[in-house]
């Protein structure tokens, strides 16, 4: 467990954040996450901030537009995709900036292939996730895109000692169950199997040179099948976790893996939030149910939100993130004691 990138009783956040002010958001997150910052995501600036538009952006050789359905591959850049690449490199500028004198790990977010095949449609309107060819081709695509971006951010902040990579698949378990609609929307595109799903996914999380976390904010995260993927860390809503899933954690546990725990509600919770006790006890009694000493909790466990803070008032989001950092601080106090 020496080769996580973070320390003890570490926090972070899922990515996305409220507003339009990239800058204030960089700064609440190196302020309020010392030990595991990110750079944020402001969905709410509009065309191309978005999961889907940001991650497009990046792709090589696959240019995408806007139709009134959403985003489609199209023959050749244009203004949509213009936009979504601005966005991005203001956000990176501003890292460059706010990180300034920064040592330590850093977290990036792209969303995954599957989610991705499952929300671009192809040029005569089919989504991509219905040819298996274009799964692929988006898969190689994006991971050449993501290596340059990986290698603009590491020049950028030259004293990242550790960069993670964090893949957002919230659509994955509905592509391996068959619940994604057609473009039409009256059909369910065939669900993929679970090998075909992990071999795509591999292209990605085999990136040289960072820390592959796959997030999944939705039921049913397929935990084997990220772990056999490539995943090193899995991060999950905590609160969606069934106890029949738990068995799977505890094998990804026992391989290496580690959690990134959803612990707080990304938005909608009354204020103020609860203890951090309180907090941090569904973490615990995973851990020790799954029959793990509470020695190894604050290193293979980071606390996150339970998934982006877009829906959340800026006051909110900082106070999602403080909680989260001060709440990981109750998992190496003797969490075995009530």
């Amino acid at each position: 467990m020496s080769d996580f990138p973070w320390g003890e009783a570490a926090a972070t956040g899922v990515g996305s954040h409220p507003g339009d002010d990239h800058v204030e958001a960089a700064k609440v997150v190196f302020g309020e996450l010392p030990a595991l910052p990110y750079v944020p995501e402001l969905p709410g600036r509009g065309v191309g901030a978005d999961m889907i538009g940001r991650t497009a952006s990046l792709l090589v050789e696959l240019p995408v537009e806007v139709w009134p359905s959403g985003w489609r591959f199209s023959d050749r850049p244009g203004r949509d995709l213009r936009r979504a690449r601005e966005h991005l490199s203001r956000d990176l500028d501003t890292l460059e900036e706010v990180a300034q004198g920064y040592e330590g790990p850093l977290k990036i977010q792209v969303c995954g292939p599957w989610t991705l095949a499952a929300a671009v449609e192809m040029r005569h309107g089919d989504k991509a996730l219905s040819d298996p060819g274009a799964v692929r081709d988006i898969a190689a695509s994006l991971a050449e895109g993501v290596a340059a971006h990986v290698d603009r951010v590491r020049r950028g902040v030259p004293g990242v000692t550790d960069l993670v990579l964090q893949i957002d698949e919230p659509g994955l378990p509905g592509v391996l169950a068959g619940t994604v609609p057609t473009a039409s929307g009256f059909g369910r595109l065939a669900a993929v199997e679970r090998s075909v799903a992990a071999d795509v996914l591999s292209v990605l999380l085999g990136l040289p040179g960072v820390f592959p976390v796959v997030h999944c904010c939705a039921p049913r995260v397929p935990v084997a099948l990220l772990r056999r993927a490539g995943a090193r860390a899995v991060s999950l809503d905590l609160s969606l976790l069934s106890r029949r899933e738990e068995e799977a954690v505890g094998e990804a546990v026992e391989a290496g893996t580690a959690l990134l725990l959803g612990v707080v509600p990304g938005a909608g919770a009354a204020a103020p939030l609860p203890d951090v006790g309180v907090v941090a006890r569904p973490a615990i009694d995973l851990w020790h149910r799954l029959g793990f000493p509470s020695a190894t909790l604050a290193r293979q466990v980071v606390l996150t939100p339970t998934c982006g803070l877009a829906g959340a008032s800026p006051a909110y989001a900082k106070a999602a993130l403080a909680k989260c950092r001060e709440s990981a601080r109750v998992l190496r106090e003797d969490p075995g004691e009530d």
